[in-house]
């Protein structure tokens, strides 16, 4: 990858096309252009979330995780390509264990909500699973590295728990907790806004 970018309106692809790293050029609704899109969301969602205030151990992770998603974007740019190595899945298995331990064991579903930078989190965890589905359906039609699907696919499960560690770490004085859902909340709701039979 020794070419860097030096002119950005290359105007190449107005005819609907776009280059890929090995210099082939398909179409821009592609299936290896979609989910290389959807983990450049995924990406610039992260740096969002850096933007918030956020605990240093956490900001130094997520900071990785960003330079190993532009290898994982890179690989599905060059078909038959490895950037993305066996040690980022563990990394984040690694680091899934660690947060998780430190909070309290989940006794109902959780909305996604709470601190701002919890809910971005919630939100790059969403863009995740949109691009975790995107490279397994080019899976189905290319030869694609296990490592980029299964780096997503723990990253979405990691997000959710960085989201529960934002919230408790309330940096911002908002949160201190999951938001739980309550099914007896809408329960109560609709029985509010139930007709009553004397009208």
């Amino acid at each position: 990858m020794a070419n860097r970018l030096s002119n950005i309106a290359t105007r190449t692809g107005d005819d609907g096309s776009t280059g890929l790293g090995d210099g082939s050029r398909v179409p821009k609704d592609h299936l290896r252009v979609q989910a290389m899109g959807d983990v450049d969301e995924l990406n610039s969602n992260l740096g969002v979330l850096l933007a918030e205030p956020l605990p240093e151990d956490v900001r130094e992770l997520l900071v990785t995780i960003q330079h190993e998603l532009f290898n994982l974007g890179g690989e599905l740019c060059m078909p038959g390509y490895e950037l993305l190595k066996e040690g980022a899945v563990l990394r984040l298995d690694q680091a899934l264990a660690h947060y998780n331990a430190a909070l309290p064991r989940l006794k109902e579903f959780i909305l996604p909500a709470g601190t701002r930078s919890a809910a971005i989190a919630h939100v790059c965890r969403t863009v995740a699973r949109r691009a975790e589905r995107a490279v397994v359906t080019l899976a189905a039609s290319e030869t694609i590295n296990a490592a980029p699907r299964q780096y997503l696919n723990r990253l979405s499960d990691l997000l959710f728990v960085l989201a529960r560690v934002l919230n408790r770490a309330n940096l911002d004085g908002l949160g201190g907790d999951d938001i739980y859902w309550h099914s007896e909340r809408l329960a109560r709701l609709d029985q509010d806004e139930t007709p009553s039979s004397d009208a």
